[in-house]
């Protein structure tokens, strides 16, 4: 008898969506709709629709051609190709993709910005801050000092 190849995959990642074990990154598909927070301590990729505050800390967001964000991003690399409405800080590097689409403020060591990309709001390069962690509460505070 031959294993069933759709019953080997998670039922939750869709086909040629590589499955990952122990950590190192997750994916959040175009199905879903989240409101609230979403913090952790890996890479995450989205596709999908966000309201609320991101942050993952010392990992790379990416952030797909279909995803729409209405959220506050902290990471240590952003690559955006979607919409976003909020601010986004990421201490290494931001990357917009032509396709994306910023409403907000970016604060960051180096940024790359491809032509078509859509962009409002203010940019801030090598600023203060070189410690980038999950603690909520923490970035809040510092974000109200300033």
């Amino acid at each position: 008898m031959q294993p069933n190849k759709d019953l080997q995959r998670s039922t939750s990642a869709p086909p040629g969506v590589p499955i990952s074990f122990g950590g190192g990154s997750s994916y959040v598909g175009p199905g879903l709709q989240i409101k609230g927070e979403i913090t952790g301590n890996e890479d995450l990729k989205l596709d999908c629709k966000v309201e609320g505050l991101i942050s993952i800390g010392g990992f790379r967001l990416t952030v797909g051609p279909g995803a729409h964000l209405h959220a506050d991003i902290v990471a240590r690399e952003a690559l955006i190709s979607g919409e976003v409405i909020g601010d986004v800080s990421a201490v290494d590097r931001i990357e917009i993709m032509k396709s994306a689409s910023i409403v907000g403020n970016l604060t960051t060591g180096k940024i790359v910005i491809e032509e078509g990309a859509y962009f409002k709001g203010d940019v801030e390069i090598g600023g203060q801050n070189n410690q980038v962690g999950t603690d909520l509460d923490s970035l809040l505070r510092g974000a109200k000092k300033a």
